[in-house]
């Protein structure tokens, strides 16, 4: 007796009707708009959060995508969507967009685009799925909190370069003096180093609320960057005596000078340079720079703790500190890298991160000339 051959298996329309209803049921429930459009961006599916986040009433079928979505930027520049669109090969967001009612009212949105296959296994038809979400209730959370950083920072700025100041004369008279009281040398030393922890602390806080409001801007010059290393090195020299370190340099002797803003340039390495002594109890930390095509590459490597593979995705991230034995004992913010990363983007350079636990981190920054 032979084996019947299993009859292949034939979506009857019914089917086909039930998996539609299911993926418009599932779609609908969604709190984020989601429009589905075809590779000639009219719309082919929308649920209702789409519609009440444009504030129509009518089916978005069959509509051209540009017509509806009207997005400018933090500068009210009017965005052309159909090229952003036609132009993206993977998913891309964007917080930085409005959206603009006919009234001229407007509100701030988050937008995903991603490229999808519509219809697969059906002439394999492209498209996009669009996510959209109304943002203006956090922005305007965010605009608050990045205007309080910024008053406070702004203010304890004088109070503390005043505490400072004193500190600094207190501790130059008690040394001249011939009275000799260990507690008190101490007291004033470990006051003295909270306050300049404090200072930093604010000044990152000041650079933060910068960064976050787009207010940082670049004043291009023209950087000798040998004596910008050795500059630093001659700095940053008694802190990585204090800790028994050696501090080298490595200058490639091919460099020319680099167009771009010092001041950033130099607050990315200092903070570099400052997270290798911090971390390194042993050894050394060198500060150097290469020539490439069109940049310069600078880096900052030590022999201290090093960064695990899960950390070293997450050392950026805004308020990160790993949570080890070996850095607990430091005390740290967690800005000053997530700083770093948004002065690189504003310089348009590349930040590169080498390390391993117990072996020592090198941290890498090309920076472009920029207007090459």
């Amino acid at each position: 007796m032979s084996k019947r051959t299993p009859l292949p298996f034939v979506a009857t329309a019914k089917t086909v009707q039930l998996e539609r209803e299911r993926l418009n049921s599932l779609i609908n429930s969604m709190g984020d708009g989601v429009i589905a459009i075809d590779e000639n961006l009219k719309v082919v599916i929308s649920n209702g959060a789409a519609l009440n986040i444009l504030d129509i009433n009518s089916s978005l079928k069959g509509r051209d995508i540009a017509k509806v979505l009207h997005l400018v930027d933090n500068n009210g520049q009017i965005l052309n969507l159909r090229e952003i669109i036609c132009q993206t090969k993977t998913s891309q967001a964007s917080r930085e967009w409005k959206l603009i009612y006919p009234d001229n009212e407007s509100i701030n949105l988050y937008v995903s685009i991603a490229p999808v296959r519509l219809g697969y296994g059906q002439h394999g038809q492209k498209g996009y799925v669009l996510l959209l979400r109304d943002i203006t209730r956090e922005k305007s959370l965010e605009e608050e909190r990045d205007e309080f950083i910024s008053v406070v920072s702004h203010e304890l700025r004088t109070p503390i370069a005043i505490a400072e100041g004193n500190l600094s004369n207190a501790r130059f008279i008690f040394d001249q003096s011939k009275i000799k009281n260990i507690p008190v040398e101490e007291a004033l030393k470990e006051a003295h180093s909270q306050l300049n922890f404090l200072s930093a602390m604010i000044n990152d806080l000041a650079m933060l609320s910068r960064a976050e409001r787009g207010t940082l801007t670049l004043e291009i010059e023209s950087i000798n960057v040998h004596d910008l290393i050795m500059e630093l090195s001659k700095a940053y020299l008694p802190q990585a005596e204090a800790k028994n370190l050696s501090l080298k340099t490595d200058i490639d002797e091919s460099l020319e000078l680099l167009t771009s803003c010092k001041l950033y340039v130099r607050e990315v390495l200092q903070n570099f340079i400052t997270n290798a002594i911090k971390y390194t109890t042993k050894g050394h930390v060198t500060i150097g720079a290469k020539t490439r095509k069109s940049g310069v590459e600078f880096f900052v490597s030590d022999t201290g703790v090093g960064i695990s593979k899960t950390d070293k995705e997450k050392v950026f991230d805004k308020f990160f500190r790993a949570e080890n034995f070996q850095t607990r004992e430091t005390n740290g913010t967690g800005l000053g890298l997530y700083v770093t990363m948004k002065l690189a983007r504003l310089l348009h350079a590349e930040i590169n991160v080498e390390s391993e636990l117990d072996k020592g981190s090198t941290f890498t920054i090309f920076v472009p000339n920029i207007g090459s």
